[in-house]
């Protein structure tokens, strides 16, 4: 099980063929890294599986190539269900088991067991701006994009050409990775075939935004390496891979993350806290030396977000898939949030 979704597994893969299962989304959230929050957002997991499915049903009529084999027991297209799914229907690859000291990890013995088919271990990441609080501002200077500015400006920053970026998938603490790194963890998969799709993603979500109102502002995709092909694996364009914006104002989980650092300070920088401590110490799991736990959300504001999530699909979308109000009536109440 993954922090927001169960997985199934109908037949194993194997070094030579890919197997079948599933996804189940569930209503559960995570923000910061910290797995499973203390409540559920009802309508979300539907949210997010009705996107995704979407999304990838667009992706392979582009011509993009993905795990992704339809939704519901049946695995059929999105178009044949009545009601909003929550099961994904996939191919399978194999995720070796990625051995580590500390924060050392084990790439070749990650790659050892891997076969012709496998997860790639990297997150692919792709900005068409860059908000104030992105880590791209910390980790770099303008000039290192070709920006003219001789440092970051508070607002945030339209992009003419996206960035694309990698970090890693399986460790503790995620890290983001310079080109040569990213290209020995991505194994036999070549990583400008990787920037390519990633760009390719990028491209195909943000004109269905676009289309409807949306801003697509960032994003992120995993991979799977199949027989020499790259595929798209995991789930594509949601509120939780995705950050998107309508009128101004942000439409995805940023909401959430917003909110716990504002109303939720403490915690929010035990968690950054513990990460550093980790490092430092050389910890894989920086969450047993987080002091705080998160508190749990009010009534109100569990509503609103799930509004958020339901309507926000409608509108991304095109399509009334929940009875939900207007994206547009929504949008003046999550600002207020």
């Amino acid at each position: 099980m993954t922090s927001v979704k169960e997985f199934h597994i109908e037949r194993e893969p194997t070094d030579s063929s890919p197997g079948k299962g599933s996804f189940v989304f569930t209503d559960a959230y995570s923000v910061f890294d910290w797995g499973r929050m203390p409540d559920t957002i009802p309508r979300k997991g539907a949210s997010l599986c009705t996107m995704g499915a979407f999304n990838f049903e667009r992706l392979e009529s582009e011509g993009i190539a993905t795990h992704y084999r339809g939704v519901g027991e049946e695995a059929q297209a999105l178009g044949a269900v009545e009601n909003p799914p929550t099961r994904m229907a996939i191919d399978l690859v194999q995720v070796p088991d990625l051995p580590h000291d500390g924060r050392e990890y084990d790439y070749d013995a990650y790659h050892s067991g891997a076969g012709e088919n496998y997860l790639i271990p990297l997150e692919i990441v792709f900005r068409n701006q860059v908000p104030a609080g992105s880590s791209l501002r910390r980790r770099s200077e303008p000039a290192a994009h070709g920006l003219a500015y001789e440092e970051w400006p508070d607002g945030a920053v339209e992009l003419d050409e996206p960035i694309v970026e990698f970090s890693t998938k399986y460790e503790e603490s995620d890290r983001y990775l310079d080109r040569a790194e990213a290209d020995e963890i991505a194994g036999n998969a070549d990583i400008a075939d990787l920037e390519t799709v990633a760009r390719e993603v990028n491209r195909v979500v943000s004109e269905q935004a676009r289309s409807n109102g949306f801003v697509h502002e960032d994003g992120k995709i995993e991979c799977c390496y199949v027989d020499g092909e790259i595929r798209v694996a995991d789930v594509v364009g949601t509120f939780d891979e995705n950050r998107f914006s309508y009128e101004g104002q942000e439409l995805s989980k940023e909401v959430l993350r917003g909110y716990h650092k504002r109303t939720q300070p403490e915690w929010v920088e035990a968690v950054t806290s513990a990460k550093e401590e980790a490092k430092s110490r050389d910890i894989a799991d920086w969450r047993t030396l987080c002091e705080h736990d998160p508190e749990p959300l009010s009534t109100e504001v569990i509503d609103l977000v799930s509004e958020m999530y339901a309507s926000g699909t409608n509108g991304y979308i095109g399509e009334e898939w929940f009875a939900a109000p207007p994206v547009e009536s929504v949008v003046g109440r999550v600002r207020g949030l």
